[in-house]
């Protein structure tokens, strides 16, 4: 695959410090760390967070994901955990978006759009102006317990190109992704990145034969 198409690849749901180097040794550009979520794969402590985001090279991404949905919340959440950026895997129903930016200045926030339908591109674009990337994913927040990421499925991605083609910022594609689709999301799409958790995962942990063949099938 050409270098100019190839996309950024972040490997979510980083359980521990050896997950951590051995998806940076094949080539990720960012971490996902999973704060406590309704429901989903990956979620670790605040402690160990914070352990591992400490000892993330500068130049690799390293997310807190958060299910909280206040400005307020998300801040004291951040402090505690000291990554890079922050994904907004709810939505934000308290505060804004520049009152994170003033409180964390230099801390990057993506928000998650859950593709479910049409108007999912219209809650796109209604955001993308104030934060630095969306995120796209196949969760659900209108079930009894919320769907937050992890559910190892895609989604209409004509509806998340659409949404490509819409805004002026980074735009991250998740969703039951693995080596033997990726090379088509990124036709299809044209994303920034590519977010993958369950598609290079074994029993969920990190498995090194998948992550080797994600990274091959897109030229790395």
């Amino acid at each position: 695959m050409d270098a100019l198409l190839r996309p950024r690849i972040k490997i979510c749901c980083i359980s521990d410090l050896e997950e951590a180097r051995l998806a940076i040794r094949y080539g990720a550009s960012a971490l996902g760390l999973v704060s406590s979520m309704p429901s989903g794969p990956g979620v670790i402590s605040e402690e160990r967070i914070a352990a591992i985001a400490q000892t993330v090279p500068p130049a690799i991404g390293s997310f807190l994901l958060t299910s909280a949905q206040s400005a307020e919340a998300i801040i004291l959440q951040h402090r505690r955990c000291r990554t890079n950026t922050i994904q907004i895997c709810d939505c934000l129903t308290s505060g804004s978006y520049r009152e994170l930016k003033h409180a964390l200045p230099g801390i990057a926030i993506v928000q998650v759009i859950h593709v479910t339908g049409p108007e999912s591109v219209e809650e796109a674009l209604a955001v993308a102006a104030q934060v630095d990337a969306i995120l796209l994913d196949s969760g659900n927040q209108k079930l009894p317990t919320k769907e937050l990421g992890g559910t190892g499925r895609t989604h209409d991605w004509s509806l998340s190109r659409q949404i490509r083609e819409q805004i002026d910022v980074p735009l991250f594609l998740a969703g039951g992704i693995s080596s033997a689709n990726a090379r088509e999301a990124i036709e299809e799409v044209g994303p920034f990145a590519l977010d993958i958790c369950t598609g290079v995962r074994t029993e969920g942990k990190l498995d090194e034969a998948k992550l080797r063949a994600l990274f091959a099938a897109l030229g790395c």
